[in-house]
C-alpha cells in the first residue's frame, strides 16, 4: 500500500496486528502498533482490545494490565469487549479474585456485563473448584435474561 502511495489507516493497522498476534508473530504485532503511532494514527478502542487480547494470549498479562488501566486515564470509554478480554486474560492466568473485582468494577463504571463476562468468570470458578460461586453467577446470568431456563 505503502508502495502505491496509499497510506495504510487505521482499519489496516489494526486487522493487521490482529492477524500477527493470531499466528504468535507477538513482537512484530508490537512493532506495527507503535509504526502506527509513529505515523501519526491515533490507536482506538479496537486498536487497543486487539493488543490486550494479544498481549494476553502472549503471556504477557502486566503489559496487558498496565495498557488497560492507561485506557481510563486516557479517556477512552472501555466498552464491554476490552473488559472481556481483560477478565478472560485474568482468568487464564489463575487471577480469579482479580478477575472478579475487574467484573464489579465494569458494572459499576455502568458497562453491561454480557453472556461472555458470565461463562468467562464461571468457567474459572468451576476450575477452581468454586462450585456454590459458579452456581451464585450463573443463577445471576439467568436472572438478568442472559441465558434461558430449558
Amino acid at each position: 500500500m505503502h508502495d502505491r502511495g496509499q497510506p495504510a489507516d487505521i482499519i489496516t493497522y489494526n486487522s493487521l496486528m490482529d492477524a500477527l498476534f493470531n499466528i504468535k508473530q507477538h513482537d512484530k504485532a508490537l512493532m506495527l502498533f507503535n509504526q502506527m503511532k509513529e505515523s501519526g494514527i491515533d490507536p482506538d478502542i479496537v486498536t487497543y482490545t486487539i493488543l490486550i487480547d494479544g498481549l494476553c494470549k502472549s503471556g504477557r498479562l502486566e503489559n496487558a494490565k498496565e495498557i488497560f488501566q492507561d485506557l481510563s486515564i486516557k479517556g477512552y470509554h472501555i466498552n464491554t469487549r476490552i473488559y472481556n478480554v481483560m477478565i478472560n486474560g485474568l482468568c487464564k492466568e489463575g487471577l480469579l479474585h482479580e478477575a472478579l473485582a475487574l467484573k464489579l468494577e465494569m458494572e459499576d463504571n455502568g458497562c453491561s456485563l454480557d453472556a461472555v463476562t458470565y461463562e468467562t468468570t464461571i468457567r474459572a470458578l468451576l476450575e477452581k473448584g468454586e462450585n456454590d460461586q459458579a452456581l451464585k453467577h450463573l443463577h445471576e446470568m439467568i436472572a438478568r435474561g442472559l441465558l434461558k431456563r430449558y
